[in-house]
């Protein structure tokens, strides 16, 4: 509980001591000439007494408890925005200290701020899980400077600069290692328990936690554009979006406040002057009707369930963007996926070299000339297998063909290395490989050279995450592969996934989920799962764009509107289980705090509810209402 908590307790505390000492404590002795009348009493004629000494012993524990509501309802009303809650509670306790319901006046305050307390305090813990995702904040970079260690501030840290990480401590930065071993923490970002073994020339990002050895690191990129930075500007913008149902709250609020403002005025003066109840009775219904009237329950608690679902799908290494896409997921109908990087490991080795006019070595090496500048992987596959150092001054005029391969000059001859449509493209006769894979065609000068067979392996968690969304209620799984027909068939059947479309260019990917959007049916929705990096496009055009964060790709935080921050596609059903949970919780809130308001409204209109059931209405439901909200935020959804 936070100070601010315990100030707001202690309050409540004291004014509930002094509204005790108030109902029931011995009289205030008043000089004479001064009217007084005991608490509850009334004058000899038998009107209702305006007694200074019991407006006096309640006018302490209101001003106590509630000084600030009418601050703030005070303030507003000088900056022009009348119509709230602050203006609705401290009308209604004005109105009935007026009355002589000095108690009830003070009760209903009390209970207010008890609300308040519990709805901030709710916030607080929705806020907990956001909050220790935001500890990936690093406090300093040890960097060497002329011989010395430096503890700096991570932005003064330049590209290029060294920095020692210690066990213990928070990578700053993301680089390269330089120097040692050690296991890393990635806990915060990924949601995962295990541990990530690094050592020299693997890369690091910031955020992780340094838990053995030593390391040295080379920094590659500044803190503004690291890893961490990009996730706590994700993680504090997500609010920005919001979802349909939280605008609705937003604009019924703004109409219904000042409709019920209205109303009870009409329930104050029309009775009267029709004759059908005196003066006191009717303000004191339409008093009873303010209070019943704030929409308290509805304003707090939805959006508290969307942030709350932010929250939890945060803890389970699932970054969402905003409540609009938490919606979007909770309708999902069908689920595109890409195929590399997504439902494989995107770890390509070479397993078959099958030359037709030249030799093994001769064919792999030329490919691997040709790819030196490509980062795609089948192009670092193809490095990796020729195993030598590339001579780049052997290279020259190199052209990459979306969709189809690379075009490069190597040793003054033109090489083609790509997939059957550049061999079409260049006019070479071509023949498939019998073998399942990837393969990669070579042509020099108009000769077909042979090709060369690459393998991807299926992710161990794919086959459940198909399995997974279809329990869910998602009605079609789809991939979209610009791979050979029979590799996408093969990982299609091994998945179980209703459609493969294999051969795609980035293009025809688009023209795909097109095709697909115009299947939906209702308010199903479509989401497409990529790597974040090169399906941009298809990742804009779905209704909801998943990204495999690969431990922090900004490519991925940037294009896509859900994060998956470990590259688990068992996490889509998690997100999607999770945004379904919140829209329920969110439902439930809406229909109970609407049911009982309007049912609580008619009951005090017709005088058949008293201040009690009027804070019932307000405070017990908003308290309902947001135990329910936070639900949401225990990251449910994790298996």
């Amino acid at each position: 509980m936070t100070n601010k908590h315990k100030k707001t307790l202690w309050r409540i505390i004291a004014a509930a001591a002094l509204l005790v000492w108030a109902m029931f404590g011995p009289t205030l002795w008043l000089p004479a000439g001064l009217p007084f009348v005991s608490v509850g009493r009334t004058a000899a004629d038998g009107t209702a007494a305006f007694a200074l000494a019991a407006w006096a012993r309640f006018l302490i524990p209101y001003l106590v408890i509630g000084w600030d509501v009418l601050w703030r309802a005070v303030r507003n009303i000088a900056h022009g925005q009348v119509f709230d809650e602050n203006f609705l509670m401290a009308i209604a306790t004005v109105g009935a200290f007026f009355i002589g319901e000095y108690a009830e006046a003070v009760f209903v305050m009390l209970f207010y701020q008890v609300g308040e307390l519990f709805q901030s305090y709710a916030v607080g813990k929705s806020r907990q899980s956001i909050a220790e995702l935001m500890e990936i904040r690093p406090d300093y970079a040890n960097v060497e400077r002329d011989g010395q260690v430096e503890q700096v501030d991570p932005d003064e840290v330049e590209v290029g600069e060294t920095i020692l990480i210690k066990a213990g401590e928070r990578v700053p930065l993301d680089g390269v290692v330089l120097e040692g071993r050690s296991d890393l923490d990635t806990a915060a970002l990924t949601g995962e328990s295990l541990p990530r073994e690094v050592q020299s020339g693997d890369d690091v990002i910031s955020g992780c936690v340094n838990l053995t050895g030593l390391l040295k690191v080379r920094v590659t990129r500044a803190f503004e554009e690291s890893t961490v930075s990009k996730i706590l500007d994700l993680v504090e913008n997500a609010g920005s979006k919001k979802a349909k149902a939280e605008n609705f709250i937003t604009k019924f609020a703004r109409y219904y406040t000042p409709a019920v403002v209205i109303a009870a005025v009409a329930l104050a003066v029309l009775p009267p002057l029709i004759g059908a109840m005196t003066w006191s009775e009717s303000l004191h219904r339409a008093l009873i009707f303010l209070v019943i009237s704030c929409p308290c329950a509805l304003v707090i608690s939805v959006p508290l369930s969307f942030f709350g679902g932010i929250g939890g799908a945060s803890k389970a290494g699932v970054l969402v963007k905003g409540g609009a896409y938490l919606e979007v997921l909770s309708r999902t109908q069908i689920v595109v996926f890409d195929k590399t990087g997504t439902l494989t490991k995107g770890v390509f080795n070479v397993t078959a070299i099958h030359p037709e006019t030249c030799g093994e070595d001769q064919l792999l090496e030329l490919a691997a000339l040709a790819e030196n500048w490509s980062e795609h992987p089948i192009a670092r596959s193809l490095r990796e297998a020729y195993g030598k150092d590339i001579d780049a001054g052997r290279v020259a005029d190199v052209e990459e063909r979306s969709g189809r391969g690379v075009r490069a000059v190597v040793d003054g001859t033109e090489i083609f290395v790509g997939n059957d449509k550049l061999m079409d493209d260049i006019g070479v006769s071509w023949h498939p490989c019998h073998r399942v894979g990837t393969t990669v065609h070579v042509a020099s000068a108009g000769e077909y050279l042979g090709h060369i067979v690459i393998s991807d392996e299926v992710k161990e968690d794919a086959a459940r995450a198909v399995s997974d969304l279809k329990a869910l209620g998602v009605a079609k799984t789809v991939m979209l592969t610009g791979d050979a027909q029979a590799v996408g068939e093969s990982v299609g059947k091994q998945l179980g996934l209703d459609e493969v479309h294999a051969q795609l260019l980035p293009a025809d990917k688009v023209e795909r989920v097109e095709e697909l959007l115009a299947q939906k049916t209702g308010k199903g929705c479509l989401a497409f799962v990529g790597d974040g990096i090169n399906d941009a496009p298809v990742l804009s055009r779905a209704d909801v764009g998943i990204a495999m964060g690969g431990l922090g790709s900004d490519a991925a935080i940037e294009a896509a509107d859900v994060v998956l921050m470990d590259d688990k596609p068992s996490k889509i059903a998690v997100a999607i289980r999770i945004a379904q949970k919140t829209l329920v919780i969110v439902r439930q809130n809406i229909a109970f705090a609407l049911g009982v308001k309007a049912l609580v409204l008619v009951l005090g209109a017709l005088g058949q509810a008293n201040m009690w059931e009027a804070v019932f209405a307000d405070v017990g439901v908003s308290v309902i209402a947001i135990l329910n909200a936070m639900r949401a935020m225990k990251g449910q959804g994790q298996q």
